[in-house]
């Protein structure tokens, strides 16, 4: 590779790592916690849910370009065994800014399709503060695939961190001088040039973001078009769930923003930490390779003991929990703060069974599998029940789809025998 200076002595992702990811995820979901405070605090319900729908449309966009972080940290990683990367070469991060470009051009030229319908308020500054957004973060997620690729785990850490300072010192002012939603909306895109910070402070992250990997461009773009879709639908079910909310109900009003505040409340603790580390878990999977099924048990382990912790603490303690942060207006029962709390869980396996199959390149599989689980959450929204009751049927059963689909292809295909293998 180039600029070997910047790519440490290998070895298997430690627990050293984790642990600094960890306390950069604790600390980014603080903040994330934090803008949704301030925003419930200071906008009614009503108002609160057009925010959320602007904050879920940024995460649809920034979730599909998460597909960029995880193919550039897989074919760094993969690369690492390498002494010199043969001709041609791509650089993702080149790639990652034309990626940024078109897609705001194609943000702001579709607009007028569909704008109208998804920002009720502030529209032409919500496409233009959407685009900008989803252009910045294009390079953002590269460039923290290109991190995790070579171990700098402690800038990874820090550009976590700062994108979610550089939100909450937005909404904080907002909160203070009454800037009302627009203030929020910036708030939500302001993190989206924390790349650019880092690598102007930091000669090591712009040694990583120097780095070719093996392959043209349009090979590059071939493995990260399967991750960016299957991140899109991933990030449907995620961040961009309010969007989806909107667009099979005929008006969300108060009752939509209580419903969007608690669903988000509750999945934050799991997906927060695991979206952020997704670099960790696809380095931690790629170096697992040969036993793609049995590096789930352990993860997938854990993840049902914090579950099943959250699930309880969700239905004893949310109702008074939310009651008394956001005040009299939000309030919901604790069967179904419970009930979201285990949806959350849902999502969280199919993140987990999603990372161990891109890790193992089979990308048609992976955009399969969160496409599916997508599909299935939209059609059980449509249902003819109460919006609760939807909400909850669609994020728990939903997922079951694409974690089969992941494991199934964990199951069948057997280990690469060579790390350009593609599927």
């Amino acid at each position: 590779m180039t600029d070997g200076a910047a790519v440490p002595t290998q070895g298997p992702v430690t627990r050293s790592s984790v642990v600094r990811v960890g306390a950069a995820t604790v600390v980014s979901a603080i903040c994330g916690y934090a803008v949704l405070y301030l925003a419930a605090r200071d906008l009614e319900p009503a108002g609160f849910s057009v925010f959320a729908v602007f904050w879920g449309a940024f995460g649809l966009f920034a979730g599909a370009a998460n597909g960029l972080l995880q193919e550039s940290t897989r074919e760094v990683r993969q690369a690492r065994t390498l002494v010199r990367v043969p001709e041609p070469r791509s650089s993702p991060m080149r790639v990652a800014a034309v990626v940024g470009v078109l897609s705001a051009v194609a943000i702001a030229g579709t607009s007028p399709l569909w704008s109208w319908h998804v920002f009720t308020e502030s529209q032409a500054l919500s496409v233009a503060l959407l685009a900008a957004g989803v252009a910045g973060f294009c390079v953002h997620a590269t460039l923290l695939g290109m991190l995790a690729g070579v171990d700098r785990w402690s800038q990874y850490g820090t550009l976590i961190v700062g994108d979610a300072a550089m939100r909450v010192t937005v909404a904080t002012t907002t909160f203070l001088v009454g800037w009302g939603l627009v203030g929020y909306l910036w708030a939500t895109v302001a993190g989206a040039i924390a790349w650019l910070l880092l690598l102007l402070a930091s000669p090591s992250s712009r040694a990583a973001a120097r780095l070719a990997t093996p392959g043209t461009t349009a090979v590059f773009l071939r493995g990260a078009s399967h991750s960016i879709a299957a991140a899109g639908a991933s990030a449907i079910l995620i961040m961009g769930f309010p969007v989806l909310l909107k667009a099979t109900s005929a008006d969300l009003g108060a009752a939509g923003g209580v419903v969007i505040l608690a669903v988000t409340l509750t999945r934050a603790p799991l997906l927060v930490p695991l979206t952020a580390m997704q670099g960790n878990l696809i380095a931690h999977f790629v170096d697992q390779r040969d036993r793609r099924l049995r590096s789930l048990v352990v993860p997938v382990a854990a993840l049902a003991v914090l579950g099943g912790a959250a699930v309880l603490v969700a239905g004893l303690l949310g109702p008074w929990l939310l009651r008394t942060a956001f005040g009299p207006d939000y309030q919901l029962g604790g069967a179904l703060l419970a009930w979201f709390t285990a949806a959350a869980v849902m999502i969280a396996v199919l993140t987990l069974t999603g990372a161990a199959t891109v890790a193992a390149a089979l990308h048609r599989a992976y955009a399969v599998g969160w496409i599916s689980a997508t599909l299935a959450s939209t059609l059980l929204l449509l249902a003819p029940w109460t919006l609760e009751t939807r909400t909850v049927v669609a994020l728990l059963c939903g997922p079951l789809a694409g974690i089969a689909v992941h494991l199934i292809a964990l199951a069948r295909v057997p280990a690469p025998s060579g790390y350009l293998d593609r599927h």
